[in-house]
């Protein structure tokens, strides 16, 4: 995992954001200390940046990051068969104009498009997950339409006849029937770079670039068949035949892609033009941040809020996949649970989890495996936590619907 370190430009940051280890004082929106009708009070209209220039999209990732860290895998692509399913209920429940926050790869993508946040921070541990989200900031940008984004992603010829109609299956259904062009890998991985360092002026390393290529090259390699798998990259930089043996349970990419909600509505972000141009539209203005950090450090997640509370701005959205998991085994939940107290929220903001009925959760819609996808008021975590009822990570699973 490559670490980050901090160039003397960035000192000056703190004109842009006021970083804090603390927490702060809470508004009538926040969830600490306020009371329960506090959520449904008159609030004032949010002043989040319309865009944000190349340097403030650079400075502000940079200043609310922690030094990247260790994770057991380099999940490219997401596990979870169901994360479509909840996407009905989360829309019938955030009804409110905030902040999205999520972790890991490009699910969040399709979180975001049915959701439609002004702004969203994806905050990750690892190094890698950063460079990725600025692969494909660089893929959006670059791409006019669904059909050329998949080219991009995968290094595949156009085929002829996609429309800006065509299904997610037809797409991808075209796609099967083209072989991977090393030539065509080759062109667009030095157009990405270019986009990211000349255009973009991001000041990635010769590390960066190195780690940013060879997570390309496994999008490349695999093709849409990319599937989540616990192996290192090699030693030459590469993964290779990382979806083969027993990771084979786990759904590829374009599997995910092509997933339905629960009633069979297709709703990932390349499921229609208008998902995709929703998210190449943010990704233009600069407002899908990455951010380096533990859940649970002292200062990535309540720099973020910090961030939105001087902008009067909720979270309205927080998908954390199945990370709570992983803090309770380190016994770091806690510390997590205090950094979410300091987030501004509303009456509406939400949790979204992958949980397990292995881990006590006692919903609907589970895959043959158990896992499900579920939600959970923030407000209400909070309040559980402070009551002492979040202990376990069976908790949290059973408490998920």
């Amino acid at each position: 995992m490559i670490i980050w370190r901090p160039h003397g430009w960035m000192l000056a940051l703190a004109a842009l954001v006021a970083l804090t280890t603390g927490g702060a004082p809470a508004t009538p929106w926040q969830a600490t200390a306020a009371p329960p009708h506090a959520a449904q009070q008159t609030t004032p209209a949010p002043t989040l940046p319309a865009s944000l220039t190349n340097d403030e999209f650079w400075q502000l990732s940079t200043a609310l990051s922690e030094p990247g860290g260790y994770f057991r895998s380099e999940n490219l692509v997401s596990n979870e068969h169901t994360y479509q399913y909840v996407i009905p209920a989360l829309r019938a429940t955030v009804k409110s104009n905030g902040v999205y926050l999520g972790v890991a790869p490009d699910q969040n993508f399709t979180f975001m498009a049915a959701l439609r946040p002004r702004m969203a921070f994806i905050m990750d541990i690892r190094r890698g997950n950063l460079l990725q989200h600025l692969m494909y900031k660089a893929v959006f940008e670059l791409s006019a339409d669904r059909a050329e984004f998949v080219s991009r992603l995968f290094s595949k010829p156009r085929p002829a006849g996609l429309r800006t109609t065509s299904s997610v299956l037809e797409l991808f259904s075209a796609y099967a029937r083209v072989e991977s062009s090393e030539a065509l890998y080759n062109a667009n991985l030095a157009a990405i770079k270019t986009h990211l360092v000349k255009r973009r002026g991001i000041p990635l390393s010769a590390d960066d670039l190195d780690q940013l290529e060879s997570i390309y090259h496994e999008f490349y390699w695999e093709g849409p068949a990319l599937r989540y798998t616990t192996a290192p990259l090699g030693g030459n930089g590469f993964r290779g035949g990382g979806g083969m043996g027993p990771n084979m349970r786990f759904p590829s990419y374009e599997e995910m892609i092509v997933q339905t909600d629960y009633d069979g509505v297709p709703r990932s972000y390349l499921a229609s033009e208008d998902n995709f141009r929703f998210i190449k539209g943010l990704e233009e203005k600069n407002l899908i941040v990455p951010v380096m950090g533990n859940f649970a450090g002292p200062k990535a997640l309540r720099s973020i809020g910090r961030y939105l509370r001087e902008r009067r701005a909720p979270v309205i959205a927080y998908y954390v996949s199945n990370v709570e998991q992983y803090l309770f085994q380190d016994r770091l939940f806690e510390d997590f649970a205090k950094n979410v107290q300091t987030l501004p929220i509303n009456a509406d903001s939400t949790f979204i989890r992958s949980v397990s009925s292995r881990f006590g959760y006692g919903g609907g819609m589970t895959w043959s495996d158990g896992r499900a996808t579920a939600l959970y008021p923030i407000g209400q975590f909070v309040r559980d936590f402070q009551l002492g009822l979040l202990t376990s990570y069976f908790d949290v699973n059973s408490r998920s619907r």
